[in-house]
């Protein structure tokens, strides 16, 4: 899977969205829901984010994103993994600080799709 491949995906989920506008968290869900993606943030500890409601868990979302973006912890990465193979999400995106070395393994060992890369930066 490429960046291409993972950016054709139009049902996105970021974990770690936050409603604080000065967060990565919060720029990178506002730049895909700007480029037109349906994306969903997710944040136990968000209730929403600019009206959107704001998912506890991706075991919580309407909807199986094609694409989970990671703006989270390493302790809250590997948790994620986990649900992202409960789903059958088949592609992590890891932004720059969350891909850790044991997520990175995790994610590999599970057979997911997995791209290293900044979305702020692929998305034009």
């Amino acid at each position: 899977m490429t960046v291409r491949d993972a950016l054709a995906e139009k049902i996105w989920a970021v974990i770690g969205a936050t409603h604080k506008t000065d967060k990565f968290g919060y720029k990178i869900y506002k730049c895909l829901k700007d480029h037109g993606y349906e994306v969903y943030p997710v944040n136990p500890n968000v209730a929403s984010i600019d009206g959107d409601t704001c998912y506890p868990s991706l075991s919580d979302l309407p909807v199986v994103p094609s694409v989970v973006d990671f703006v989270v912890p390493e302790s809250a990465g590997l948790a994620a993994i986990d649900e992202c193979v409960t789903l059958g999400i088949p592609t992590v995106w890891l932004q720059p600080g969350a891909d850790k070395p044991s997520v990175l393994k995790k994610a590999n060992q599970a057979g997911l799709h997995v791209i290293q890369d900044c979305v702020l930066i692929q998305l034009p």
